[in-house]
């Protein structure tokens, strides 16, 4: 992925006002980021748990989007990212809702999917981040990034739709 602006960032997201977008958090460590390694950025918002926020790269240009995290309820279990398909044992994966750009979204329709609890997909793919036990694939690096960013496109399509 290449190195983001903030103003780039802040007019990337399709689901939220200018306002909202204006008012968001942004990552403090943009300038230190391994922008190599993402496939996208993603983080959550330190003032709020229940905020997260995803931009990444398409070929209308930049998109963003907010999402809703859903309360971690319940006792320890496995659970599978729906973008990465790294499985993570406990909170490592949770239930974010973004709402739909345009009329759709302000009618008050969203989408879901599970993800990783901390967005950081592209490290777990690459390793550089550990999410426990992986499981064993046959395919490469390159695939797994296809993959992901192919479920990714899949997801943010439906945001738009």
């Amino acid at each position: 992925m290449t190195p983001l602006s903030e103003p780039a960032i802040r007019a990337s997201f399709v689901n939220c006002t200018k306002g909202e977008a204006t008012r968001l958090a942004l990552p403090r460590d943009l300038a230190e980021r391994s922008w190599a390694d993402l496939d996208f950025l993603g983080w959550r918002d330190p003032a709020g748990a229940e905020r997260a926020y995803l931009v990444a790269e398409s070929g209308a240009g930049l998109l963003g989007v907010a999402l809703r995290v859903a309360s971690q309820a319940g006792r320890a279990r496995r659970s599978m990212c729906s973008l990465c398909l790294t499985t993570h044992i406990g909170d490592g994966v949770s239930l974010m809702t973004a709402r739909k750009a345009g009329p759709a979204g302000r009618a008050g329709n969203s989408v879901g999917s599970y993800l990783c609890a901390d967005l950081a997909c592209s490290l777990y793919l690459r390793g550089k981040k550990n999410a426990g036990r992986r499981l064993d694939e046959s395919i490469t690096l390159a695939e797994k990034i296809d993959r992901t960013t192919a479920n990714l496109a899949a997801f943010l399509q439906q945001v738009l739709a």
